[in-house]
Parts: C-alpha cells; sequence; structure tokens
C-alpha cells in the first residue's frame, strides 16, 4: 500500500493531499483570506453573562464575541461549584461577571452569523501526546490495540505527568523511546507554562498561543512509517519541511522529496479534477449509482439512487449492493468536503432490518477511519440513517463558494478569492508550457480586484513570481468564473492608459466594493480598474474623485 502527501504552494494559498494507492484520502488547504483560529489560545473579558442560556459571551479581539458554556468552565470551577454542576444546581451568573478575565480556547470557528466557541479546557497538541492541563487522566489512542504497548505508554505517561495534568498519548506514540516521549511531554509543559504566565502578565485582550500551520500540522500529525512520499513543488516549503522532519521524524527526512516537473503537482497526481469534483452535488459510483449531496443550514441531506445499475439478481440485491458501495464513498466525502453537524443518509428502501444493520456496521468501519469525532444514531421511522460529526470550521463547499448574487442565495458561485486562485494555476500552466513575456487577463471585476489587490501589490507579487508582464481588466459583462486569456508580448498586448495623471478629479461609479478590502470601492472606465479609497459603501453611487496614481491596469484614487 502506497501513502504520499502532496503538497502545492502557491500564491497565497498551500494546498495537501493525502493519498492512499493514488486515491484522494484526505485533504487540507490554508489560503491568506481565510484565518483559522481553532486551537489558539487568547486572554478574553467576558462581555455579557445569560443565566437563561447558562453561557456567556467573550471577547477574544475579534470580530465578533465567543460564545462559552456552563460545561465549558469546569476548570476554573471551585470543588462546591462542581458538586453542585453535578447536580445541574449550579446558575452561570455566579460564575462569571462582565469584566471577567478568561483563558479560553476556541474550539470551534466563527460560522456564518455565529461567533467562534470556546472553552476553558485547554489542550495543546504534540507529535506525541495532547497535553491538557487541568484534566488529571491518562487517555491512549484507540488505533494502539497491543495491550502491551498500551501498558507501557500508560506507564511512561504516568511518570512523566504531575500534579493535576492530563495526557493523551497519540498513536505516533506507538514504540517510540522513552525520551523521545520525555522530550515531547517537556516542550508541551514548557509550552503551557509560558501560555499561563502570559495570561497573568499582559493586562489587555490578547492571543497566547497560536496553532501552527499547515506544513507543521502535516509533518506532526501525519508524517510516519506509513508515509512513503511527502512531495513539495516549492523550494522554501521543500527546505522548511527538511528543518522541520529533522526536529519531529529525523529517521524519515530522506521521505521529502522537492516537484520539479512541469506539469503542475496536482494535474501530475490527478488530484486536481477530484477537488473541483468535491464542489458538485452530484457523486457518482462506480457501478452507476450515485449520491447527491445538498448542504442547509441545518444539516446536510445524502440521497443514494441506483442510477444506471440494475443488478444481476433481482431488485433487492441491487438495492443493498448499491447502499454497501455508497457507504464507503459517503464516508470519503463527508471527510473530504469536511462536513459536520447533523448528516441524514437516505440509503435506498431495505425491507430487511438484517441489510439496515448490515449497512449500518459499514458504515461505522468506515467512520473509525476518520480522525474527527463521528457518532451513528441509527434509523428513523421514515428510513432515514442519522449520524453527527463534530463540526470545527465551515466546510469545503462553504470556504470555496458564496451565495449566489443572481438568484439571491438560493445557488452558490465559486468566491472571487477561489477563482482568482484558478486563474493563477491557469497562468502557471501556461507559462510552465512556453514562456511568453506577457498575458493578458479579461475578468469579471471584482476577480480582477482580488489578483490587483487594494494597493496593486498582489498583481507585483504575480509578476514576480512568474517573471514576466500580466495586464487585467474588468468586465461586467463576464460570469465570476469566466477568463479571457490571451498571450504575447508586452508591445502586443499592453493597453491603453487612460489619459489621467495624479491629481486629476474625475466623476465615476462606484460599482462594486473590493473584495479583499472592504473599505475600497471599485469603478471602471472601459475595463481599466480604478480602486477608490474610502468608497466601499458607495456602490452604485456616482462619485467625484482625486487620482492619487496610475499603472498599467489600474489606477488607485480616493474621495474628493
Amino acid at each position: 500500500m502506497s501513502r504520499q502527501i502532496i503538497i502545492n504552494s502557491e500564491y497565497r494559498e498551500r494546498r495537501a493531499a493525502l493519498l492512499n494507492n493514488n486515491s484522494l484520502e484526505d485533504l487540507f488547504f490554508e489560503r491568506d483570506t481565510y484565518q483559522k483560529i481553532a486551537g489558539n489560545v487568547y486572554r478574553g473579558r467576558v462581555q455579557d453573562v445569560l443565566p437563561g442560556m447558562q453561557a456567556a459571551f467573550v471577547d477574544i479581539g475579534i470580530s465578533r464575541n465567543a460564545f462559552i458554556h456552563l460545561n465549558d468552565l469546569y476548570p476554573i470551577l471551585n470543588n462546591e461549584q462542581k458538586k453542585k454542576l453535578s447536580k445541574k444546581e449550579l446558575n452561570v451568573k455566579h460564575v462569571l461577571q462582565p469584566g471577567q478575565w478568561l483563558m479560553v480556547q476556541v474550539v470551534k470557528e466563527p460560522m456564518g452569523s455565529k461567533g467562534a466557541k470556546v472553552t476553558c479546557k485547554i489542550s495543546i497538541p504534540g507529535r506525541f501526546f495532547v497535553y491538557i492541563p487541568s484534566d488529571n487522566k491518562i487517555g491512549i489512542s484507540r488505533r494502539i490495540n497491543d495491550d502491551g504497548e498500551r501498558g507501557r505508554l500508560k506507564s511512561i505517561g504516568q511518570d512523566l505527568k504531575s500534579g493535576s495534568e492530563g495526557l493523551i498519548i497519540r498513536t505516533n506514540a506507538r514504540d517510540e523511546s522513552y525520551t523521545k516521549l520525555q522530550n515531547d511531554y517537556n516542550f508541551l509543559s514548557g509550552t503551557w507554562k509560558r501560555i499561563r504566565n502570559d495570561f497573568f502578565k499582559k493586562n489587555d485582550i490578547d492571543i497566547l498561543y497560536q496553532e501552527e500551520d499547515l506544513l507543521k500540522n502535516l509533518i506532526r500529525d501525519y508524517l510516519d512509517e506509513n508515509i512513503d512520499r511527502v512531495v513539495v513543488d516549492d523550494q522554501k516549503d521543500y527546505q522548511r519541511l527538511i528543518d522541520l522532519t529533522s526536529v519531529f521524524a529525523p529517521d524519515l527526512k530522506n521521505r521529502i522529496a522537492l516537484y520539479q516537473r512541469n506539469v503542475p503537482i496536482l494535474a501530475a497526481y490527478n488530484i486536481e479534477k477530484e477537488i473541483e469534483s468535491l464542489l458538485q452535488r452530484k457523486v457518482w459510483l462506480k457501478s452507476g449509482g450515485y449520491l447527491v449531496i445538498d448542504q442547509t443550514e441545518a444539516l446536510v441531506s445524502i440521497d443514494i439512487n441506483t442510477g444506471k445499475f440494475t443488478g444481476k439478481k433481482n431488485l433487492q440485491d441491487t438495492i443493498v449492493k448499491t447502499n454497501k458501495e455508497a457507504v464507503a464513498e459517503i464516508a470519503r466525502q463527508i471527510k473530504l468536503r469536511d462536513i459536520g453537524g447533523i448528516i441524514i443518509i437516505d440509503f435506498i428502501d431495505m425491507n430487511n432490518q438484517s441489510d439496515q444493520q448490515s449497512v449500518t456496521d459499514l458504515l461505522a468501519n468506515e467512520l473509525a477511519k476518520d480522525r474527527t469525532k463521528t457518532s451513528i444514531l441509527g434509523f428513523t421511522q421514515l428510513g432515514l440513517l442519522e449520524m453527527t460529526r463534530k463540526k470545527v470550521r465551515e466546510g469545503f463547499g462553504s470556504l470555496m463558494q458564496k451565495d449566489c448574487p443572481v438568484c439571491g442565495g438560493t445557488g452558490k458561485v465559486l468566491s472571487e478569492s477561489t477563482v482568482a486562485m484558478k486563474v493563477i494555476r491557469k497562468i502557471d500552466e501556461i507559462t510552465s508550457r512556453k514562456k511568453y513575456p506577457a498575458v493578458s487577463l479579461e475578468l469579471h471585476p471584482e476577480v480582477a480586484a482580488v489578483l490587483i489587490g487594494a494597493g496593486g501589490e498582489k498583481l507585483q507579487e504575480l509578476e514576480d513570481k512568474f517573471g514576466i508582464d500580466i495586464f487585467i481588466s474588468g468586465n461586467a459583462e463576464l460570469k465570476y468564473e469566466d477568463m479571457i486569456i490571451e498571450k504575447g508580448t508586452k508591445e502586443d498586448l499592453q493597453p491603453e492608459i487612460l489619459e489621467l495623471d495624479a491629481g486629476d478629479r474625475i466623476k465615476v461609479k462606484i460599482e462594486d466594493q473590493h473584495a479583499s478590502n472592504e473599505e475600497a470601492g471599485i469603478a471602471r472606465i472601459d475595463g481599466y480598474i480604478i480602486i477608490v479609497n474610502g468608497a466601499g459603501n458607495m456602490v452604485d453611487n456616482e462619485v467625484e474623485i482625486i487620482i492619487d496614481d496610475m499603472h498599467r491596469t489600474y489606477a488607485r484614487a480616493h474621495l474628493a
């Protein structure tokens, strides 16, 4: 069995795929327009206490206050309060007061109109342990199933920890030496001491601990003897992976490889098309059946259909085979799309209860491979299978798409940032085949604005990255996902620059808010983009502006 981690590092985005026998098993990505905060620890201040909800809102320094429930305050309760909590006799107003300082950790990202969810039960992940300063227990990964090894690791954990500390022993700890385990413990306990000291030293809302970036998480959590290769297409990331592996897994350093072919790495490994398919409702099964996956704010529904599959025996045989085939793909899609919350699966009707149980058992086995906690609740009276999956952040589709501006939100289109990344990958593909001196891009204005950047800095970064001249113009007639690309020389492609100079006053109509800078508005003259600072809330208004500076494909201005 071949297992590989493939990493694509691009302009402002990093994507990684875990392959099992060349099949996409897991997907990870980070983008500079989406800042993940799950796992971060903050010094926060209580804003509102809600006795009726047994909860409170905490200001942690982000746009919306975080939510904390009474049960998540357990580590800061005294013994008497803990007794009352167990009897459901404790009210949050007797624990928290507005203005009170709390050390909290984000356990769920902000989603939609809801703020982050936080807890006072801090946990710090390492390569071999998860360190929990307030939980006097030792847990061991269920994937370590050898009784002798479990006993050895538990004994080491008990020897290392002190006082009220708790440890969860991770799968990576299996067969590791006492010295390596001790080093990981010392690092984590030292990190906790620094966090605690900073909490008392600081006098305002602040971040105390930040979860690691994608590269470090991949090496810390996924690189082990079962990974044959880690392949990355960026020289700087390659060197960083070498450095990280030297710390976390020096014996595996020779498994890090730099990808140097001209074909984009995710296309070469047939991953790009799979990623795009994750945004589709319909998922085909090998037999000819298919899944339909629909997401609402309340839940996700998955419907199974026999489609083209007719079976070789009878209808019931076809139904059971399709349902069983669907189970593995459902578990895979849930994981790849990072679907969380309530999930309702509408299997094709099975008359036999034993068939239902067989499908349920099969689903449980497939979900056991998922690192995120799942729970199967069983079949309802209507024959629908209910399950849940812990929801830590927005799913893949929510991060990659946005509500369609044409139909008012009943459909989805790719977000500006996602389309911008597709354009960048297209430029990479073009320049990898033949080195053209320049390319011209005609795009939807909001996508064009993302690629240019609020001050033109993103366009400059792109030109530096590819070593060519790039001309960008906006065309409101184009759909979000459309792009018109021309290749050639700078002289052939360079558009005529408007005859304007810095200091000129003109009237323009603000057509859009800038996609990556809400304070700026976008105006256009014959496709030439003008970024107007201070006009973000003036869409559809005609305003007078003063030109600040002129560039090949855009200008910057401010309100007169």
